[in-house]
């Protein structure tokens, strides 16, 4: 296991491990919100990982939160202040970074998300939240449109839960998050990491080139291909794009024709 960041000198604790790195946002005095320095702090490990190539990335908190969005007394102090929003390290550019990122990204909501914590769940390819955790949408509450987790869920949920969520402010824990499909997977404190690092193994055992180009068409499909035979049409093309810079498949058929069995047949 290797360390980038010191917890002692940044927001972020940023692990490699075989195949895959660990990102953990490390302000639990400040229930892990992210001020300008843990932003850019972020975008560092973001923009690491990417380098090393890792293809999978799992985002989690220190403690007992995830996340709590944005440092909203950094940003009153910036306003009372005059000084000007720092666009390098924007919100928005942290949860498009994570869509950008050629690799799959894991939620490991360790507790609670609020605000642009719960963006973050759900730009992440995959989400697993502890029985302790919670997510929310408190902007209302401020008189303001949840301009990041609002979208963020329209994406992910049925559109009256969006509205619960964004209406009402109350939280959902991660039992009714897993149900409403904001996660994948609601599991004891205890098995959270485990099992988030046992699923970044696997997934990172599967071609990086495959593995990426399935993310583009995931995201790309539902909304620019609305057509049953053009979203039919666009994954072949996916598929085309992934035999012109990888033989992964050549492989795996070949294994199959000779008694070979991939990861996803099972026993």
């Amino acid at each position: 296991m290797a360390t980038d960041f010191d917890a002692d000198r940044s927001h972020v604790v940023h692990e490699r491990r075989d195949g895959f790195h660990i990102v953990r946002m490390a302000r639990p005095e400040k229930r892990n919100a992210m001020n300008r320095a843990g932003r850019q702090d972020l975008l560092k490990a973001f923009e690491r990982s990417a380098a090393d190539g890792a293809r999978v990335v799992i985002l989690t908190g220190t403690d007992r939160s995830f996340c709590s969005g944005v440092d909203l007394v950094e940003r009153a102090n910036d306003l009372k202040a005059g000084r000007p929003a720092d666009p390098a390290s924007d919100w928005i550019e942290l949860v498009t970074a994570i869509r950008q990122h050629p690799g799959i990204f894991i939620a490991a909501v360790n507790g609670m998300a609020m605000g642009g914590g719960a963006s973050f769940i759900n730009v992440c390819d995959l989400a697993i939240a502890s029985e302790e955790a919670w997510i929310s949408s408190p902007e209302m509450g401020f008189g303001a449109f949840a301009h990041f987790s609002g979208p963020g869920a329209q994406f992910q949920v049925l559109p009256k839960h969006t509205a619960w969520m964004l209406y009402t402010t109350e939280r959902v824990d991660g039992a009714k998050a897993a149900a409403w499909g904001l996660v994948n997977e609601c599991v004891p404190p205890a098995e959270l990491l485990p099992r988030a690092e046992a699923l970044a193994a696997k997934i990172a055992a599967f071609d990086p080139v495959a593995l990426t180009e399935t993310k583009w068409a995931l995201e790309r499909t539902p909304g620019a291909e609305v057509e049953w035979r053009a979203a039919f049409e666009y994954g072949q093309r996916v598929n085309e794009r992934i035999r012109e810079r990888t033989n992964a498949q050549g492989i795996g058929l070949s294994e199959f024709a000779n008694g070979g069995r991939s990861e996803g047949q099972g026993p």
